[in-house]
């Protein structure tokens, strides 16, 4: 583009100096050179500030690592790499039968626990009949000490028959504390409830929900539209739940949108809705129209993370760039891009739009040079 201006500039002084027969002298030559420089300097400055370019840019997208939530063998990967799946669509399969049998086995036990629930009614009521018992033994050898008591006082009977009443009668009273005791804990085992539900049976069922959701875990599924790629997992690999040890990457079907980094420079002159340009490398001699969407409002070359050491002077000899997410208007489906493609943008702020013609024809012949390429 500078050469550009210089030719144009050039030729228009030619065709001045030939129409008006002006002279060239020590006086009219160098006028004509500083009058270019100062000319053309302020033009090029102008669109560098008010037009930013870069060449460094990227179509984003995300991806997810697809880790195993439990631990087992995969039998079953029925996704083929690069076509398109949609949410909820299966990915692999891991062995599910020793998470069957833990299913099966909580299943028998919450029965069994149930059933011994049911018990527990059972009993109370026996241990309250075996208090009933023990009142009327111990009301029986209470009356019969007392009448032994009686016949003692008057000479009938002898203090050893007197004792044996009364250690019978202190023996029924020790079996109705007994009772009273296991009428107690009867009760405890009976009200103990957690939700409704018996102690014993309510952690069961919580075992079990473990193990069912354990058991769900073996059958994975896409988390949104898109597709897998690079797929190297096959029947037989061992799947750990261990974020290190992913088994496939999951690319989601979004939007299109594109990041690149601007000069610190131009920032005030990169806002949320303003027009932009972007030349793909793949497409040379292709324009194609889109806008801003956002400015991120953090430059990743200056944080800093808590930890055992001060930042020094060097952490602050940054000088990144500014991210920038626009997206394409045109219609771009036709051409073949891959995600992830490489991009060039130029920015057109509302601030000297008559300078933004210089910036459109230097992107247009920036499209072009992308023909021109060599391959060592």
């Amino acid at each position: 583009m500078d050469l550009l201006l210089i030719l144009t500039y050039a030729a228009l002084c030619i065709a001045l100096f030939k129409t008006f027969n002006i002279p060239l002298n020590k006086w009219t030559v160098p006028t004509a050179v500083l009058g270019g420089v100062v000319l053309v300097g302020t033009l090029i400055l102008l669109m560098n500030y008010n037009h930013p370019y870069t060449q460094i840019g990227n179509q984003v997208f995300s991806t997810t690592p697809i880790v195993s939530g439990v631990r087992g063998r995969v039998v079953e990967v029925p996704v083929e790499p690069n076509q398109p799946l949609k949410q909820g669509d299966v990915l692999f399969k891991i062995d599910p039968v020793p998470y069957q049998a833990a299913v099966d086995k909580l299943k028998a036990q919450i029965k069994e626990a149930s059933q011994g629930a049911l018990g527990l009614e059972a009993k109370l009521q026996e241990a309250e009949a075996a208090l009933a018992k023990a009142v009327a033994e111990r009301d029986k050898a209470q009356r019969e000490f007392n009448r032994y008591q009686r016949g003692f006082d008057k000479g009938a009977f002898t203090e050893q028959q007197l004792d044996t009443r009364r250690q019978a009668f202190k023996a029924a009273e020790a079996t109705v504390k007994v009772a009273n005791t296991n009428i107690e804990q009867a009760q405890i085992a009976l009200d103990s409830e957690i939700g409704g539900e018996n102690t014993t049976v309510a952690g069961l069922l919580a075992d079990l929900r473990k193990a069912e959701f354990n058991l769900e875990q073996t059958t994975v599924y896409a988390p949104t539209d898109g597709f897998a790629t690079q797929l190297a997992l096959r029947p037989g690999v061992m799947a750990v739940p261990l974020p290190l040890a992913p088994v496939m990457t999951f690319v989601h079907t979004e939007e299109l949108v594109y990041t690149a980094a601007f000069r610190q420079n131009s920032l005030q002159r990169l806002k949320s809705g303003f027009e932009a340009e972007f030349i793909f490398r793949a497409l040379p001699g292709k324009v194609f129209k889109g806008e801003v969407i956002d400015v991120l409002p953090a430059i990743a070359e200056s944080q800093f993370q808590a930890r055992g050491a001060l930042v020094g002077t060097e952490a602050l000899r940054t000088s990144g760039r500014v991210f920038v997410t626009l997206k394409v208007t045109d219609d771009i489906d036709q051409y073949q891009l891959p995600m992830g493609t490489a991009v060039e943008v130029a920015v057109y702020s509302d601030s000297f739009t008559h300078v933004s013609i210089m910036r459109k024809v230097l992107i247009r012949m920036k499209s072009w040079q992308n023909y021109l390429y060599l391959d060592h």
